[in-house]
């Protein structure tokens, strides 16, 4: 117990300088550029102590649950003995193919999908989109073309991990897809699709992806935590991208289908 309330010290304190130059930034405005009284500043003070707490309950949280999950889930899927059924013994025998880490790409595309849709960021971003919108974008359609995107991405990306395939290759794909359908895709969606590349990689996505990166990275063999163990929030950034520019093309496409047919049996 001392040891942990030592280390949260440690952490509330490190949190008080990370976000000690926005406070700097907000209030030097507020009083030298505007001139103005900051309203409820009481209020204001109680918000930042509280934002500063959860902070460092979350930070506390990631090293000792999330970034041990990541890399203990990254370790046992792919152990050799699990992957093929042999017998630990006779493993060094064994030579593994890229596809025997089929439960690894199951397991990211799964983790990718579920930490997504419980992204606090997404959701409020999807909110104001309806909101903005009047209801033409949904709220869980965005959230789960956003999860879905992420979950492929992340699958895709471990899947790099284990050939050992140039990043780039994947990412400048990717980009020249982003680029073809951006040039088809309705005018609406494009800034929210590109926002939602940022918002995926946010406090509940990131740690567990990278945690899952260099943990896979750290057991295939010929990898290196440093060159392949990272990489994996690049693909959850950019294929939310494809994912919501797609449903979006779909959903536009669907509709002058259904208004065509509609059309036929008035005619």
């Amino acid at each position: 117990m001392p040891d942990t309330f030592i280390e949260f010290l440690t952490t509330f304190s490190q949190t008080i300088m990370d976000v000690l130059p926005i406070a700097v930034i907000i209030f030097g405005f507020q009083f030298l550029v505007i001139r103005k009284k900051i309203p409820n500043l009481k209020r204001v003070l109680i918000g930042f102590f509280y934002v500063i707490l959860g902070l460092s309950f979350f930070l506390m949280g990631l090293e000792q649950a999330l970034f041990p999950l990541g890399r203990l889930m990254a370790d046992q899927l792919t152990e050799p003995s699990f992957l093929t059924g042999a017998n630990p013994k006779l493993i060094q025998q064994v030579a593994l193919h890229w596809s025997d880490y089929y439960w690894v790409y199951f397991f990211a595309f799964a983790i990718g999908f579920s930490t997504t849709i419980a992204e606090p960021s997404l959701l409020a971003v999807a909110i104001k989109a309806q909101e903005v919108s009047g209801g033409a974008i949904g709220i869980w359609g965005l959230r789960i073309s956003v999860a879905l995107g992420v979950a492929f991405g992340i699958a895709l990306g471990s899947y790099r991990i284990v050939s050992g395939l140039p990043i780039h290759w994947f990412i400048i794909g990717g980009y020249i897809i982003v680029m073809i359908q951006t040039l088809f895709a309705p005018k609406l969606i494009i800034p929210l699709a590109y926002d939602s590349g940022g918002v995926t990689t946010s406090t509940v996505t990131v740690p567990l992806v990278a945690a899952l990166g260099l943990g896979l990275a750290s057991k295939v063999p010929g990898r290196s935590e440093l060159i392949d163990g990272f990489g994996l929030i690049a693909f959850a950034s950019l294929f939310p991208i494809i994912s919501v520019l797609a449903y979006a093309q779909l959903s536009e496409w669907y509709g002058k289908r259904k208004t065509k047919l509609a059309q036929q049996i008035d005619e």
